[in-house]
């Protein structure tokens, strides 16, 4: 069928099962040029927007996995794009979570400063999601700079503003109520463990993870990052090599864990942290197989991989 977008994107659905998120970003772009042609015809105030705008989703999704922020920034500028203020308001309840992503990728790759210099949105109202995710940004990235009173302060605005979210905003299969509930137990989960109380972060770190399990089917995955990725960077950070080994290969499907749609196999943020986990513990008879598996991943990735997460201040 040409100029379907939709069409070229589809086969995403199984690379990013079989952890090929090279195909994934590939595929995605490559939907989004397709797209532009429906575009040029029917605009964007009409249902088939959220179509387009998945592909991009998409491929934020995969690059984040890869490691390549430039991929991640050019799909997250190009969603915007596809999101101007008429479009919003044309559908809110189904676009407009879409258009703060560009958060997600500034705290995977761990641009603190960054996020500190996105605006608000000026329409508080009809940017609710996007106003409540910027203040769940800025806490985690003040805690990372241990500017810990301003992130407290953050966490406060994140509690006020959540409750203006309406109840029918949703991000594809998942309220955004829900979604927000994944945030906030990730933000005071680096600002506890930032802050010196690393029993109460990792607390809420491990509730993150189990909210991000059980949020709804999609592809994307409602959360962004998986919630594994911090946790296991920061158990490392508390010398909890054991927990964080389990937490990693539960991450990779290399057990029985977690259900297939929850497993990120072969991305190269928690072969990272499975490696030196098995480093440390010395003896491990897989650890050249997780090498060779990081270092075919390393090859797509332009940044270099200190840690499963941003969130680490001592990693290797």
């Amino acid at each position: 069928m040409p100029d379907s977008g939709h069409l070229v994107h589809m086969a995403t659905h199984i690379d990013v099962l079989c952890g090929d998120y090279h195909k994934v970003v590939v595929r995605n772009r490559q939907a989004a040029q397709v797209d532009r042609s429906y575009f040029a015809h029917a605009g964007g105030e009409n249902f088939y927007t959220v179509y387009r705008i998945h592909n991009l989703h998409f491929q934020i999704y995969g690059a984040m996995f890869l490691g390549r922020p430039s991929d991640a920034f050019e799909a997250a500028r190009a969603l915007a794009e596809n999101l101007p203020e008429p479009v919003v308001r044309y559908m809110p309840e189904m676009f407009e979570a879409f258009a703060p992503m560009k958060l997600h990728v500034l705290i995977r790759f761990g641009r603190w400063s960054c996020i500190l210099e996105e605006a608000f949105p000026d329409d508080a109202e009809l940017y609710s999601f996007s106003t409540v995710l910027l203040h769940y940004a800025r806490t985690v990235a003040l805690a990372n700079l241990g500017k810990i009173p301003q992130a407290e302060e953050s966490a406060s605005l994140f509690a006020a503003a959540r409750d203006a979210v309406q109840p029918e905003r949703m991000l594809f299969n998942n309220p955004c109520a829900d979604i927000l509930e994944v945030a906030e137990a990730m933000m005071l989960g680096e600002l506890h463990y930032k802050s010196g109380r690393v029993h109460e972060g990792l607390d809420f770190l491990r509730r993150a993870v189990d909210l991000d399990d059980n949020l709804l089917y999609d592809e994307p995955w409602g959360w962004m990052q998986p919630t594994r990725h911090a946790l296991g960077a920061l158990l490392m950070d508390a010398g909890l090599y054991g927990e964080a080994e389990a937490v990693y290969r539960a991450d990779l499907g290399l057990d029985a864990t977690l259900p297939r749609p929850c497993q990120h196999p072969r991305n190269v943020w928690s072969l990272h942290g499975l490696l030196e986990c098995l480093s440390r513990r010395g003896g491990a008879v897989e650890f050249i197989e997780v090498r060779q598996q990081l270092n075919q991943a390393l090859a797509h990735a332009e940044v270099p991989i200190m840690a499963s997460c941003a969130c680490r201040s001592a990693s290797q």
